[in-house]
């Protein structure tokens, strides 16, 4: 019984059952919904406003949160041409390198050759190359273009490089030379027509 002593024996004697509401503890842990907010106009204040009824947000679940992530930036591609590596381009210019050794004898014509080392002996047509070598044991006979020259050893025929010519002291070159810069250590030998190429 709850109350007073009075009423709670004027409610018995006159037969009335009193019932209590008790709310449920599941239901009290669970957060109840958000009502409509109303706003209605006051009086006299300001000028008349329409009722205007605002709904609060539904709780978003765990499930529907969104989360939102700052985009990583894209590197600028355009206009970026890749370069090789320097090593693939060492590569491609060791391939086009011909050594001819010692006792090796070579004739005929030498197209695509950027370095020629001759240690044994050559007769050939060289064209368009960039550098010839003849060591002290190698023999040149034939016809050479060619922007670089470094001789050690004989040359015998035409001879025209764009660049330097170098004659070592134990160098001959007999025939005829066209350079652009040349250069003759003690002991070189140049024996034919020697002319300076135009700049």
């Amino acid at each position: 019984m709850f109350g007073r002593k009075g009423h709670s024996e004027r409610d018995a004697a006159e037969g009335s059952v009193v019932s209590l509401d008790i709310p449920d503890r599941a239901a009290a842990s669970e957060p109840a919904a958000a009502a409509p907010i109303s706003i209605a106009p006051i009086p006299g204040k300001g000028p008349a406003m329409s009722q205007t009824t605002v709904k609060p947000p539904a709780p978003l679940s765990p499930a529907n949160r969104r989360f939102d992530l700052p985009a990583t930036p894209r590197r600028p591609t355009e206009g970026m041409v890749p370069t090789p590596p320097a090593s693939l381009a060492a590569a491609a210019a060791e391939q086009r390198k011909l050594v001819v050794g010692r006792d090796i004898v070579l004739a005929g014509e030498i197209n695509a050759c950027e370095q020629l080392i001759v240690e044994g002996t050559v007769e050939a047509r060289l064209r368009e190359g960039r550098s010839i070598e003849i060591s002290e044991t190698g023999l040149f006979k034939g016809s050479v273009e060619i922007e670089e020259a470094d001789i050690a050893g004989r040359f015998e025929g035409d001879l025209t490089v764009r660049g330097r010519l170098k004659v070592r002291a134990t160098g001959r070159i007999t025939g005829a030379v066209v350079y652009g810069e040349l250069e003759v250590e003690a002991g070189g030998q140049i024996v034919g027509e020697l002319k300076r190429g135009e700049a």
